[in-house]
């Protein structure tokens, strides 16, 4: 493991902050700035505008190929980019799904004339995708899609069924959809992903309140939505395997969760006495947890650090990164309402204003079990590491070589 920069890095680093230092001014701590909240049109707005001017610059999806307008550099470029960006709290988040996931799906897979029309506009912001997956009675079995679309004899496609928990699908222009087209053939060989229009009169989308009193999750009902065979992204029955290249645009990010980390805590802890007075920062308990939750963390940034070597060396990240999330989640709830309890009677307050620590706590709380499932959750995750990771034997699946039409709940 390398922990320093080479020199091409340094003085790509170097050029990254000063850049950002020069034009990032209006843009830092963007989440609460001059009260603007996000999902906002203003705060869109503002979103639109940094993204835009990162295109300009070439910092906006640095390793995409120059033949669709991206600056063709580094993965470890990208990284350090994201890293300084990060240091002077940038971070929109309206595009992180379009491009990290979507649009480099649609380079692998859609036609030129389809690419040549929707890559450049999403990189520089003008418009934004979403990832249609996930549905009601699937949990975390991708495969297990039952939204249906059916050829017609003038070659469209006609689609009816229903997504759900599909971030910002409701300021969404486009995203990428994988449905059944075959419900003869094993699940994972009858399904296929197409592209479509979010502002299609047949697509309903219908956001879901959480428990955090947001709403960046949505249901999308799609009811005689007819899409071109030119919107296919792959060939037909193929679906999974491009599902399979969209899963691992996501898993490949390097970075961990959001959320309080162990200084917030100790901090919190310094701040805080216990029933006996004294403050929680010398409790003996309190501490055992801070030195679990220290090592933990450490082991993460360590793990990260081993990412960020091999795509310094071109080489492609190993498994490790498989176990970031399902330990930064778990750590991310645990410090959160250990927080939270910390704070007696001021832990039900969620008013940034009025809550200790700007409710860090109270928020991160309420968002940590969502994260444990958005992504892949903690049981899939520990299937993924058991066998492609310890090399472990497969878990018992029933429905393998069965008609998808003949599995119960596929009907």
């Amino acid at each position: 493991m390398d922990f320093n920069d080479s020199p091409e890095e340094a003085a790509y680093r170097e050029k990254a902050r000063a850049w950002l230092e020069a034009n990032a001014a209006e843009h830092k701590n963007n989440s609460s700035a001059n009260g603007r909240r996000p999902n906002s049109p203003e705060h869109m707005a503002l979103g639109k505008a940094w993204q835009a001017k990162k295109a300009e610059a070439g910092y906006a999806c640095i390793t995409w190929p120059a033949a669709w307008g991206g600056p063709g550099g580094t993965p470890i470029q990208s990284v350090i980019f994201g890293q300084e960006e990060g240091k002077v709290g940038v971070n929109y988040g309206y595009f992180t799904i379009g491009l990290g996931m979507c649009v480099p799906t649609v380079m692998a897979f859609a036609d030129d004339a389809t690419k040549t029309r929707y890559v450049g506009p999403a990189m520089r912001g003008e418009e934004i995708w979403c990832q249609l997956f996930s549905e009601p009675a699937g949990g975390s079995d991708v495969a297990a899609s039952r939204t249906r679309a059916i050829q017609q004899a003038d070659g469209d496609w006609v689609i009816n069924g229903q997504k759900v928990w599909t971030t910002g699908a409701q300021y969404s222009d486009y995203g990428i959809l994988l449905v059944r087209t075959d419900p003869d053939v094993p699940k994972h060989k009858g399904m296929t992903m197409f592209w479509i229009d979010m502002r299609d009169p047949a697509v309903e989308v219908r956001p879901i309140h959480q428990a955090s009193g947001g709403s960046e999750f949505n249901e999308v009902y799609f009811t005689d939505l007819r899409v071109k065979d030119s919107q296919r992204l792959g060939n037909v029955g193929d679906g999974w395997k491009v599902a399979l290249v969209t899963l691992m645009n996501e898993r490949l990010a390097v970075g961990g969760s959001s959320g309080p980390d162990y200084k917030l805590i100790m901090e919190l802890a310094r701040q805080t006495d216990t029933a006996t007075g004294a403050a929680a920062i010398k409790d003996a308990g309190f501490r055992e947890k801070l030195a679990d939750w220290y090592v933990a963390a450490e082991g993460l940034k360590l793990t990260r650090f081993r990412t960020m070597t091999a795509l310094s060396r071109g080489q492609t990240p190993g498994p490790e990164s498989s176990i970031g999330k399902i330990i930064a989640a778990n750590q991310m709830q645990e410090m959160s309402n250990y927080g939270v309890e910390l704070e007696d009677q001021y832990g039900i307050l969620t008013d940034p204003k009025e809550a200790p620590l700007q409710a860090a706590f109270q928020q991160s709380l309420l968002w940590a079990p969502g994260l444990r499932i958005a992504g892949g959750t903690d049981e899939i995750l520990k299937n993924i590491i058991a066998e492609r990771v310890l090399g472990l034997p497969g878990d018992v699946r029933v429905d393998k070589d069965v008609a998808f039409k003949d599995v119960p709940s596929g009907r």
